[in-house]
């Protein structure tokens, strides 16, 4: 298995053989991690239609969008370099698309971080698919 960290915080391991002893005894608990295990695949299959049907603005403006709402600060520590890899394209085209976002003063950047200045208008900015991602997560009780 490979983990990838998108962006720098706390997590935590469990080892296999714990968690199917845990899921043995609270049946919840399965059921819990099954609905996000669901919802994660739903989630998966909007981005790869988002990748292949929207624009790069408006697939960066997702994705800036997805992330603050895990990590919640403003500012992102992620390089144009990441951003290409996670949409899918080349780092130029995300310099495009970020500097259009940056003109807007919708997000300003430097070296290695992202900053959101108007998440209101980076909301209007985004596809459709940021709307159906969170009604996914409302479905499994994440923000």
């Amino acid at each position: 298995m490979r983990e990838i960290v998108e962006i720098a915080g706390d997590g935590i391991r469990v080892r296999i053989g714990a968690l199917k002893s845990v899921l043995q005894s609270a049946p919840e608990l399965q059921l819990i991690l099954t609905r996000y295990a669901v919802v994660q695949g739903m989630q998966f299959a909007q981005t790869a239609a988002c990748n292949r049907l929207h624009n790069i603005e408006q697939r960066l403006a997702r994705w800036l969008l997805i992330t603050q709402d895990r990590v919640d600060p403003a500012t992102l520590a992620i390089t144009h370099d990441f951003l290409a890899t996670m949409l899918g394209t080349d780092r130029p085209t995300v310099s495009l698309a970020a500097g259009t976002l940056l003109k807007k003063k919708i997000i300003g950047y430097t070296r290695g971080a992202v900053q959101i200045l108007s998440r209101t208008k980076l909301e209007k900015c985004a596809c459709e698919c940021y709307e159906v991602i969170q009604q996914y997560n409302n479905e499994i009780g994440l923000k």
